[in-house]
């Protein structure tokens, strides 16, 4: 008897095999602009975005962060990053019998918090309780709904003067040979600060977590142009997000090992768990597609921002390759397939 494993939640190919076979099978067709069939970050129905995502986290308070802040900034990110900006949010808790009033109150102040950074607001939602053993203390569905970016036809119009694009969406399949890509600043924080507060491996005081609302950044972008594509690699981190890229646009992606931020410390930290930082997922971060000819100005926009300050063009979309491809540090060339699955658990 099939049966659900913890990696069919963990944002690499087991899960992406799973929603493909088992609910996009069943419940796509349904001809929205952009359709649950597509498995991009949001859907657009008739103009407006709509997007829903659950946060089941452990610990639910990490450094840098916990599950309020998470749940605001994750929801909001994936209605911008499809050049959406974020209007209002419809909040569910489902809440373990016994669960601390004190945390509970904690959760929902960094909800204000975060939804105060991200100009946006909880209007309407749902609070469950369940028995005690019946969830681990607290989950959260953050749903949102935003409209279209007041600066992204200007910015398609600006790709568009480069290159044909059909797409009036940014799109995880609107990336084309030659394209830069950039990612926003240093991977795996969030979820090698999971790990290490959950484990007790004792490096937790030099690494926190990144996540934050980046809507605002988005809409910056959007008005220098040029941008085609955009994702926040959450699970599965960078080399899934890329490998979503690439399937769905049908080219390839070099990308070159050095250029890619990495903190020392979650570097050393990813080494000593025998995992890849590549992989692990984060929730302040962005990856970027872009037309070659505003790379650079797209690059000077992100050090601009406090949240940007370590972006780097990473590589670039190619026909040359199949897949992704990294150039090590060494001069050789590696494969970078899609994890199964983020090596770390329950990150978001």
């Amino acid at each position: 008897m099939e049966v659900i494993r913890m990696e069919h939640g963990a944002g690499g190919a087991a899960m992406q095999r799973l929603i493909k076979e088992r609910i996009v099978r069943r419940l796509g067709g349904s001809g929205a602009e952009v359709p649950l069939e597509a498995m991009d970050d949001s859907a657009v129905v008739d103009g407006i975005i709509l997007k829903s995502d659950s946060y089941t986290v452990k610990p639910i308070f990490f450094p840098g962060g916990d599950i309020g802040r998470l749940s605001v900034s994750g929801t909001v990110n994936d209605i911008a990053v499809i050049g959406g900006r974020p209007l209002a949010l419809a909040s569910g808790f489902i809440i373990e019998e016994g669960f601390p009033i004190q945390d509970f109150d904690r959760i929902v102040g960094s909800i204000a918090k975060t939804c105060s950074e991200a100009d946006v607001f909880v209007v309407t939602g749902d609070t469950k309780v369940v028995e005690r053993g019946g969830i681990d203390g607290i989950a959260i569905n953050m749903s949102g709904i935003g409209v279209r970016s007041p600066a992204l036809d200007s910015n398609l119009a600006e790709v568009r003067r480069r290159r044909a694009l059909r797409s009036r969406w940014l799109l995880d399949s609107n990336l084309a040979d030659g394209d830069a890509i950039i990612v926003s600043g240093t991977i795996g924080d969030h979820g090698i600060a999971i790990i290490s507060c959950r484990e007790g491996y004792g490096f937790e005081s030099g690494i926190s977590s990144d996540v934050a609302p980046l809507n605002k950044l988005v809409e910056s972008l959007l008005e220098v142009g040029g941008i085609v594509s955009m994702k926040d690699p959450t699970r599965g981190g960078l080399s899934n997000a890329l490998n979503e890229w690439s399937e769905k646009s049908n080219v390839g992606i070099l990308i070159h090992e050095e250029r890619i931020p990495i903190k020392e410390e979650v570097r050393a930290a990813s080494e000593m768990l025998g995992i890849d930082p590549l992989d692990v997922g984060n929730e302040g971060k962005l990856v970027i597609g872009v037309v070659p000819e505003k790379a650079e100005e797209v690059l000077e926009e992100l050090h601009r921002h406090e949240l940007g300050r370590d972006a780097e063009i990473i590589g670039h979309a190619t026909k040359g390759y199949e897949g992704v491809v990294m150039r090590t540090r060494v001069g050789g060339l590696r494969a970078l397939p899609p994890p199964i699955g983020d090596p770390i658990p329950r990150i978001c």
